[in-house]
């Protein structure tokens, strides 16, 4: 289990205790949860081509953001255990996230013909559903890392967060 704790490249994967893969993350999950908000919005507001149009730079914001968090998160998985429920988690968090990312990839070239009238139901509904499997790669995602230990510090070094520091020594009055 100690390999599935080291970066497999710590220049490209982040140090030991640091992976980059979990940052990275926030950016597609953030773009494609605001380019939902705006598919929304523009359904709702008067004028909504700028919400469609943001909606889809906040597509393709993700879909970059996706292809960075993919190449770390790959190079965490070669660090893991064949053969290990780890792994096995580890390639279905993958095969999610990868199948997230081409539909919203689909997503975006579907909306370039209505980028100034208000988002059709079928992207919308493809990129609620695509958050949805998003949803569940990322609990599966979360349980490589808090249950598995998957690239966290092992426990000794986590414990040095634990320990109480020293008293603070003043020195006396004069």
């Amino acid at each position: 289990m100690a390999d599935a704790k080291r970066p497999a490249n710590a220049v490209l994967a982040g140090p030991y205790g640091h992976p980059f893969h979990p940052i990275l993350v926030t950016v597609p999950i953030g773009a494609w949860v605001s380019s939902l908000v705006f598919d929304i919005g523009s359904r709702i507001v008067a004028g909504p081509g700028f919400l469609a149009r943001g909606s889809v730079w906040l597509i393709a914001i993700g879909v970059v953001g996706a292809v960075l968090a993919a190449a770390t998160g790959a190079l965490d998985l070669l660090a893991v255990p064949r053969g290990t429920r780890a792994f096995r988690t580890g390639l279905t968090h993958m095969t999610l996230n990868l199948t997230v990312t081409g539909a919203f990839v689909a997503g975006f070239f579907w909306r370039q013909g209505e980028l100034d009238a208000r988002v059709g139901i079928g992207p919308l509904v493809l990129s609620a559903a695509a958050l949805a499997t998003l949803g569940v790669s990322g609990y599966l995602g979360g349980k490589l890392a808090y249950r598995f230990g998957v690239r966290v510090a092992d426990e000794d070094v986590q414990a040095e967060g634990y320990r109480p520091r020293p008293a603070h020594r003043t020195r006396p009055a004069h």
